[in-house]
């Protein structure tokens, strides 16, 4: 129960009572079937009744639990064998962003994603997943590698924003994520994200101009995050509940926008909970939507590309 959250604790106290009843039947010898079926019941109607209501807020408090799968366990998962690449042939290696080539069947693929730490330890080594202009340098000399291959890119984004200290703007944040954008949008290759757990500013995006965008249940994607925002808005970090609300940030917002292709079911409480059906899920959609897009001519796919980011939002011309 330590990691649970607080409006997940009445579902966390049924578990275990439940847990504890079928070690007393079994220690004990007694026939408790009947009341053990009773609070299964109850389980099930609570847990329905915790998951299917979330608030904005609470969604954005289930992307940042401990346990989620990181994009190495996603590696992991749906690749049967895979080889990091590092470094950005400029600067460094940046271990906040990982990369390489996988191989997803017998379609070798490059993916690229945002690294965090199990621990703070590793949190540390990673940057608590928030990355330099290297790491951006990185992911763009792999995405035209992969390019000149003709390999698919396949990235994922779980990060609460680009690293915004003074050593990333010396050597040049900004530009950095700019020109991933550019070319991203020009990449000439078949290209798929997934945002797996936060997906923060310009840090996000910086992996993010593809031609599908899938967002997990729990996911949100923003141009700020509720607390920074709500820091700017109102002068208070405080009112990031308030603040998340009013963003539309999760996952069906931004499917109603037209920001998300498409909504990738988590088990109830999210990933974490059970990883494995989450991971395989992502799997079955990698290999649908390479099916579908390495189908298509370059040239049709670019401008399907250029069409659904001028799509999105609304503007009026003065």
């Amino acid at each position: 129960m330590a990691n649970d959250l607080d409006f997940e604790k009445p579902v966390a106290e049924l578990k275990n009572k439940i847990e504890e009843l079928r070690v007393f039947m079994e220690k004990n010898g007694l026939d408790l079937s009947g009341e053990l079926h009773k609070l299964e019941a109850q389980l099930a109607v609570l847990t329905e009744s915790t998951y299917s209501q979330l608030s904005a807020w609470q969604r954005v408090q289930i992307a940042r639990q401990q346990g989620r799968p990181t994009t190495l366990d996603y590696i992991k998962g749906i690749c049967t064998e895979f080889v990091e690449l590092h470094g950005d042939r400029n600067f460094g290696d940046d271990k906040s962003i990982v990369g390489g080539i996988g191989l997803i069947g017998n379609r070798p693929v490059t993916i690229i994603g945002h690294q965090i730490g199990r621990d703070t330890k590793e949190n540390i080594q990673r940057n608590f997943g928030m990355a330099h202009p290297e790491g951006y340098r990185k992911a763009l000399r792999l995405m035209r590698q992969a390019e000149k291959f003709g390999r698919p890119v396949v990235f994922f984004i779980d990060t609460k924003g680009a690293y915004p200290g003074m050593s990333a703007e010396e050597r040049g944040q900004s530009e950095a994520i700019a020109r991933n954008l550019i070319e991203m949008a020009g990449l000439r290759t078949p290209t798929i994200c997934f945002v797996t757990g936060e997906g923060g500013s310009g840090g996000a995006l910086g992996l993010g101009i593809t031609d599908r965008v899938y967002v997990l249940e729990y996911a949100w994607y923003s141009v700020i995050s509720p607390e920074s925002a709500a820091a700017i808005l109102w002068k208070d970090s405080a009112l990031g509940p308030k603040a998340a609300e009013a963003m539309r940030i999760t996952a069906y917002d931004l499917l109603e926008l037209g920001i998300a292709d498409e909504v990738i079911p988590e088990p109830k409480g999210g990933v974490q909970k059970q990883p494995e059906v989450a991971i395989q899920a992502v799997r079955a959609k990698v290999i649908e939507s390479l099916q579908e897009l390495t189908k298509k001519p370059i040239d049709e796919l670019l401008a399907e590309r250029y069409d659904k980011y001028r799509d999105m939002g609304e503007y009026a011309q003065l």
